[in-house]
């Protein structure tokens, strides 16, 4: 790789480095990021140009104005250009281009959104009406999340052969998504160039593939899945249909509409049995590895949050302290 390239040579290059060394699913998304973001700003710049101001301005862009809305991108996907274009800066480092950039000093400062969280009301409302039908699979699955914290596409990914039901255990070892088709195969319909397709694959990280010990409430309800066949999907009942993660969140949408409560995305039931967790106060390492998050420090910073009226009771009881 000669010097003075621009980063629209450097990008394809290390696209096609990255489709060997990481998943199908990673790689979408690499394009993604690339093609959307990072060459229409950054494309034309030459890769020694590349100062640590240059991407701060970038960054700072993105969050401020990103989407094709000329909204701020979610802080999360900021971070996720970052890393991006770290490795590409490092991928051209080992053709001996030297970038001035120094990523270490790059602070992202988004505005931090708050977590959707169901309150104590609303969630008890919605624990009712999917009790309520024992034999309903997609109410099983909202359960999943809500009362276990599994991600959507854990969820649509799960099979009953990971259900231990005499250890009450349940096995998180695939995640389902649907990504863009870059290549000529058929869909599992066995249609052919379709622009997305549904992929099941290991879940996000290492610590995501995790086994998690089931209320007992669950264990009950899942053993309703009357079937020898351990590849069934858990949310269809039968290892020939299953439902992808766009269509199980219109589900639950449909079921919020029922209820008449307010819509929040399929990832609030999460965020909420990991409040939940913290209220009751469960251990902060033990919810982390339940939740497989890939370190302690993302479930602190995420969860472990004071509400008003845990302030409020903490100041009584220390007011109370200093006048007897």
């Amino acid at each position: 790789m000669r010097k003075n390239q621009k980063l629209e040579t450097i990008v394809p290059q290390w696209l096609e480095n990255s489709k060997m060394r990481v998943k199908e699913s990673t790689y979408v998304k690499y394009v993604n990021l690339t093609s959307n973001h990072i060459l229409p700003l950054l494309g034309d710049i030459e890769a020694e140009c590349l100062t640590t101001d240059t991407i701060e301005q970038f960054v700072q862009g993105r969050l401020n104005s990103g989407n094709k809305q000329g909204k701020g991108l979610a802080e999360k996907t900021v971070k996720d250009l970052l890393l991006v274009l770290k490795d590409i800066c490092r991928y051209a480092a080992l053709s001996d281009i030297d970038i001035p950039c120094r990523f270490e000093l790059i602070r992202i400062r988004g505005n931090d959104s708050e977590i959707q969280v169901l309150d104590k009301h609303t969630q008890l409302r919605l624990e009712r009406f999917l009790m309520r039908d024992v034999y309903n699979l997609k109410k099983t699955g909202i359960l999943l999340s809500l009362c276990m914290g599994l991600r959507l596409g854990e969820i649509c990914a799960l099979r009953k052969g990971q259900i231990l039901y005499k250890d009450g255990i349940l096995q998180v070892r695939s995640t389902m998504q649907r990504i863009q088709n870059f290549n000529d195969e058929v869909d599992w319909k066995g249609r052919e160039n379709r622009k997305t397709r549904v992929i099941i694959t290991s879940p996000k990280s290492a610590c995501s593939v995790r086994d998690i010990p089931m209320p007992e409430f669950m264990v009950e309800r899942l053993m309703r899945l009357k079937t020898s066949d351990d590849n069934v999907f858990v949310l269809t009942g039968t290892s020939k249909k299953f439902v992808e993660p766009r269509t199980f969140e219109n589900v639950f949408k449909r079921y919020l509409m029922e209820c008449n409560m307010d819509i929040v995305n399929f990832h609030a039931l999460r965020h909420t049995f990991a409040t939940r967790c913290i209220e009751k106060g469960f251990d902060v390492k033990t919810l982390s590895e339940i939740l497989g998050h890939a370190n302690v420090n993302i479930t602190l910073n995420r969860y472990v949050h004071s509400s008003m009226e845990q302030k409020r009771k903490w100041m009584s009881e220390m007011t109370l302290g200093v006048m007897y």
